[in-house]
């Protein structure tokens, strides 16, 4: 009987437990649902975003991982589309414009942030909205980032909450330079003898193999910098395709220069010289406005005897060409201090569109991929397994049988530039001249007067539409020497600017620059 009992006893109470984690097990269920829908996430959205670039080849397959984790987290998913680097200066602003769908899209200073601003293209801000839908993202971030967004008192931005420390750079060959003679490069105009090389020994490689948008005014560029801290972009339009108001970005008082005027006009006409003899001895590509391939993606497969980029985005070249026995040279783009200045809080950002249909969820999806550590792994770096892995040492590395040029999502190639990178680990297979180029840059970064300047091109949008419309006319080709007569190619262009209106946009903008020296 009392076996009987006990028995029953048992048997009662492991019923009672197995009803109770049910209903545990159903609560908790339930609890996810609740967590994964959230407040306002009952019906399922598709958020379209635009980032710079091309997308990696893994792109789907890592898209496909985000969305499954957005899907669950608050019930949305991405469409993601890219603005190739040839036609950033065309077809961002149309992308803006069109009225189709776009949520989100890459926002920069230097990439037509204030001129879409004013035009009403960007959706507003402010610091309430932000830490209601992206409260990680405000953790994170300096409240000086937010400020520095602000267009006529508003932000239309939200910046990156890690700010780059990186400087332009171009990539040499060892092996090329060796046979040319050289064993260093203190000044990029006299890398002649590096060109000739190539143009004498290596049938296959183009010395200065330049794409149609970034890489088109660079060498122009460094030429320039050889004469004075040259923001290598007017201020007004923020186009380093196009002519218009610059300065010296060490100059304490700011003093604007229109690029028809002395001494920046001389200068220019020197480095014209120059990239007209380089182009009339075959060391440029004969038509870069056909080509869309960035000189930094045909270095290693030995099409292009220079690449251009920065320091972060190279990353991947040193260690792609190190796995083929290519030694690099790495000639930082410095001014004629050594220094280079410091990035602002708006070199990578991200704007929701005006038009979106949904922008609380646009912002707590940005949220999530900028600062929750398992999404910004996935946007950066890509599957881990697939595309990298944490190596014992906690270092991200590759996995076995994945070298850099193979790999399908090569870090900081796919556009997400804006994720908070302070959350990385150390990368394990930079390369000892990457590691060297690193060490050596971080102490030339500076604080300038004017960085983190954003004109607002209200008064002048006309004359600024109307210089860039001359620039890619009569300026473009002057960039890369293909004009017949350097003297008369700047006459010619000098006229138009001056008819466009360029002394009245120096004054604009000489007023917003003493403006913003004094509220520093």
């Amino acid at each position: 009987m009392r076996i009987r009992r006990w028995l029953w006893m048992v048997t009662a109470l492991l019923s009672m437990l197995i009803v109770l984690g049910l209903t545990a097990c159903s609560k908790n269920e339930g609890q996810q649902q609740t967590a994964a829908s959230g407040p306002g996430h009952e019906k399922e959205v598709k958020l379209v975003g635009y980032l710079i670039g091309e997308a990696p080849k893994g792109m789907p397959q890592v898209l496909q991982a985000i969305n499954e984790k957005l899907k669950k987290d608050i019930n949305a998913t991405i469409e993601l589309n890219y603005i190739g680097w040839n036609d950033v200066a065309s077809k961002y602003p149309l992308v803006m414009a069109s009225g189709q769908d776009v949520d989100f899209i890459f926002a920069a200073d230097w990439n037509f942030y204030v001129s879409e601003a004013t035009k009403g293209a960007f959706y507003p801000l402010s610091q309430a909205l932000l830490e209601q839908y992206m409260p990680r993202h405000m953790a994170a971030m300096a409240p000086d980032a937010l400020r520095a967004a602000d267009v006529n008192g508003t932000p239309y931005m939200v910046p990156t909450s890690s700010p780059d420390r990186k400087v332009n750079v171009a990539l040499f060959r060892k092996d090329v330079m060796e046979k040319a003679g050289m064993k260093e490069i203190t000044k990029f105009s006299e890398i002649e003898p590096y060109l000739a090389e190539i143009k004498r020994d290596y049938p296959g490689m183009i010395p200065l193999n330049l794409d149609s948008q970034y890489d088109l005014p660079i060498p122009f560029a460094y030429l320039m910098l050889e004469k004075f801290a040259w923001f290598t972009a007017p201020f007004d339009s923020g186009d380093p395709l196009a002519q218009g108001i610059t300065a010296d970005m060490e100059d304490p008082e700011a003093r604007m220069l229109s690029m028809t005027e002395e001494p920046i006009l001389g200068w220019q006409k020197e480095a014209a010289y120059r990239m007209k003899d380089w182009y009339d001895k075959g060391y440029v590509n004969k038509n870069p406005y056909a080509n869309n391939i960035r000189s930094k993606d045909q270095f290693c497969s030995g099409k292009s005897g220079i690449a251009f980029g920065n320091s972060i985005d190279m990353m991947n070249v040193f260690m792609s060409c190190e796995e083929q026995g290519i030694d690099v040279y790495p000639f930082p783009m410095l001014y004629p201090s050594g220094k280079s200045a410091e990035s602002s809080w708006l070199n990578n950002g991200v704007a929701v569109a005006a038009s979106s249909k949904n922008p609380e969820r646009t912002l707590e999806a940005l949220d999530l991929i900028m600062e929750e550590p398992s999404y910004a792994y996935l946007a950066y770096y890509g599957i881990e397994g697939v595309h990298y892995t944490i190596t014992p040492e906690g270092t991200v590395g590759l996995p076995e049988g994945v070298t850099s040029e193979s790999n399908t999502y090569p870090p900081d190639a796919a556009g997400f530039w804006f994720v908070n990178k302070n959350l990385f680990k150390p990368v394990a297979n930079w390369t000892e001249s990457y590691k060297e180029l690193q060490e050596r840059i971080q102490p030339l970064l500076e604080p300038t007067p004017l960085v983190g300047f954003l004109f607002n091109s209200d008064q002048v949008k006309s004359e600024i539409a109307t210089l860039k419309n001359v620039s890619t006319q009569y300026a473009q080709p002057i960039y890369i020497g293909a004009v017949e007569d350097v003297d008369v190619a700047f006459d010619t262009l000098v006229q138009h600017l001056k008819k466009a209106g360029i002394d009245r946009v120096k004054t604009e903008v000489q007023q917003q620059a003493t403006e913003y020296i004094a509220s520093r």
